[in-house]
């Protein structure tokens, strides 16, 4: 089944836990903190393989977590950092937040990778605390907490030269002639429901991929049918075979729909190179008809040909004629490669303050409700350490003039904590 659409969650590893520990040996008084840093956690990672035409292998597993990083041990040793998770995907691959709709990066070319979550870095262990005013902090960290997203996977058939048209038209029958490729083939309109790719080979060293797109009908461009699911796909391509239906009751009505739905979908489509081929020749009424026709198509600026793809005429050379103007056709500008980590840009510092339906005050941050998941509140140096942070960055103050009182409660993410002066 070829999908073209996908929706995943990923999420990657939270560092390890730091360790507060103290050198304890004989013959050794007051050996110092010795506890280690926590191993960092594993990044998700989408990467191209060039093997995959399709998002199928996304139906049925939808979630993706890596591993997260040991914790720190005794004697400085630092804990084992977790294996990066990769996740292959087709050539072809746009991978948008699905939350804010936002790019993260468009995946071409086989073997690029795209980091999509950063792993949570280890926490330090307690000699990393010590100080000259404070040689035995009963302080360490938690490893930092893994990212987590919902990803949206659109694919777009990355093909030299594509084959549209009117449903019924012939598309199939000349992409199986041109190529190795076995679609579907009927006598009866939207038998494609699926894009499909084939390679042509020209000679012993050049060699095409085609793309056979499914019927387009009078509205495409607004979603109507299958529209959009089949237009995004004809993007990616730099020649247009545009095969018309010899059989039609309008060819030339046909001609005109189909140009005006793909400059609806997309103005850049317009400016591609191409290729008018009337096909069905074999049949007598569509030989009679093909004078006036070509006429009329060269009098719009369209230069043609007929074929007969079902009895092969003329489809070789309307292989050499797309080949040409293939090369001959501008090279894409490269796009703007995609960052290898995707963070969203932000103030670290920036935090919002706000009064909860219960009376309770809550204060949002990215950062901040990171370094309190960050905190072991179970020792009395690492509270101290957090309270410091949150003085330095202003949050008490801002509760002070928000209206905050002694003993009122205050969340930070999961955590529920006592506002005191």
């Amino acid at each position: 089944m070829f999908i073209d659409k996908a929706e995943i969650l990923v999420q990657s590893g939270t560092g390890g836990k730091g360790m507060m520990h103290f050198h304890r040996e004989k013959f050794v008084p007051r050996g110092g903190p010795d506890g280690g840093d926590g191993g960092r956690g594993g990044d998700v990672i989408l990467e191209v393989r060039a093997t995959l035409n399709s998002l199928a292998s996304f139906r049925f597993t939808t979630r993706f977590t890596a591993e997260d990083g040991k914790g720190g041990g005794t004697n400085n040793k630092s804990g084992k950092s977790a294996d990066n998770l990769v996740v292959p995907v087709p050539p072809g691959t746009l991978v948008y937040d699905a939350a804010s709709g936002d790019l993260l990066g468009d995946l071409t070319t086989p073997g690029q990778l795209l980091v999509v979550c950063k792993g949570g870095r280890g926490g330090r262990g307690t000699p990393h605390f010590k100080s000259s005013i404070n040689q035995i902090p009963r302080t360490a960290e938690n490893g930092e907490p893994g990212e987590e997203k919902r990803l949206r996977l659109e694919l777009k058939l990355i093909a030299d030269i594509g084959i549209v048209g009117v449903p019924n038209a012939g598309k199939s029958t000349l992409l199986s002639v041109l190529t190795n490729a076995k679609p579907k083939i009927a006598p009866y309109p939207f038998t494609t429901l699926d894009p499909n790719l084939g390679v042509a080979n020209v000679d012993e060293e050049t060699t095409v991929v085609l793309a056979d797109i499914p019927g387009l009908v009078e509205g495409a461009a607004e979603g109507v049918g299958l529209g959009h699911d089949f237009l995004r796909h004809v993007q990616r391509t730099r020649v247009l075979i545009h095969l018309l239906d010899g059989l039609s009751a309008d060819p030339l009505a046909d001609f005109s729909q189909i140009n005006s739905e793909l400059a609806l979908f997309d103005p850049g489509l317009t400016k591609k190179p191409m290729i008018v081929a009337m096909n069905k020749i074999d049949q007598p009424e569509v030989l009679e008809r093909w004078p006036k026709l070509k006429k009329d198509l060269k009098k719009r600026g369209y230069e043609s040909m007929a074929i007969s793809a079902l009895a092969r005429t003329n489809v070789k050379e309307l292989l050499l004629k797309a080949v040409k103007t293939l090369a001959e056709a501008p090279v894409p500008e490269p796009t703007e490669e995609p960052m290898p980590v995707y963070r969203p840009v932000e103030d670290p510092r920036a935090f919002t303050v706000s009064h909860e339906a219960d009376g309770a005050w809550r204060v949002k941050s990215t950062s901040i409700e990171r370094a309190a998941e960050m905190t072991p509140w179970d020792q009395t140096g690492s509270v101290r350490r957090f309270q410091k942070l949150m003085e330095r960055l202003g949050v008490d103050k801002a509760l002070r003039e928000a209206g905050a009182q002694e003993g009122d409660t205050v969340y930070i993410g999961e955590y529920e904590l006592e506002y005191q002066e």
